[in-house]
């Protein structure tokens, strides 16, 4: 058992992206920004944290059309993802930061062969050049983004879909009971547990009694090394 703050043994490990691997709320919040402001609709950092956190671009974009009453057409949606994207690209280009001990915790259970996946409310053109950057996208086995599904978190379709993913990958090797999902959103655990896994919730993002639904809470994943 490479987790031990949980009796149940650990198998399989999905680890949400921004908040959770990488320090990246602020350069979206930027992106967001620049993209926004022209149109008159940008939010505030607070209203970001409290809001925003939990979507993928696609419902941030709605959110921020729909609480000012504009309407918002489906090709201009894309179109601001587009652009939001372009602004986002260019903001990591002088760096991203890993929270500490994360890229330790996945090293280490890389090692130990525990079958490793990300599950990301962000663009998969957002998350692999940060990948690149860390020196960890050969760890994981699966990656889920806004590109593969519908609906954004809480609602639990990426996290279904990232442990069937891996599942196949391992030739069904490990159970749910068995997986856990690392988050650092109440969004984000919502979707987890609706999807029947075990989550750890960590605060970077959140303090812990706003995520007290998960399984458990931690300050820090290099606890569990």
């Amino acid at each position: 058992m490479i987790i031990s703050s949980t009796k149940q043994p650990i198998e399989a490990v999905i680890f949400d992206f921004d908040g959770v691997i990488v320090d990246t709320e602020p350069l979206h919040y930027a992106a967001f920004q620049r993209t926004l402001e022209p149109l008159g609709l940008h939010f505030t950092w607070e209203e970001y944290i409290e809001t925003y956190i939990g979507f993928d671009d696609r419902d941030a974009f709605k959110h921020a059309f729909a609480t000012k009453g504009a309407t918002l057409e489906r090709d201009r949606l894309q179109s601001l993802i587009g652009e939001k994207a372009t602004f986002f690209e260019e903001v990591i280009k002088s760096g991203v930061s890993a929270y500490p001990g994360v890229l330790d915790l996945i090293f280490h259970l890389k090692g130990h062969n525990i079958p490793l996946a990300i599950c990301s409310g962000a663009l998969r053109s957002d998350i692999d050049p940060i990948l690149n950057m860390l020196g960890i996208t050969d760890c994981f086995d699966v990656i889920v983004t806004a590109d593969d599904v519908a609906a954004s978190k809480p609602d639990p379709e990426c996290y279904s879909l990232a442990f069937r993913k891996l599942h196949a990958a391992h030739q069904n090797s490990f159970s749910k009971e068995a997986t856990i999902a690392i988050e650092d959103t109440p969004a984000g655990i919502t979707a987890a547990k609706a999807a029947g896994l075990m989550v750890c919730g960590v605060t970077n993002s959140y303090p812990a009694h706003r995520l007290d639904q998960a399984t458990f809470v931690t300050d820090s994943l290099s606890l569990f090394l």
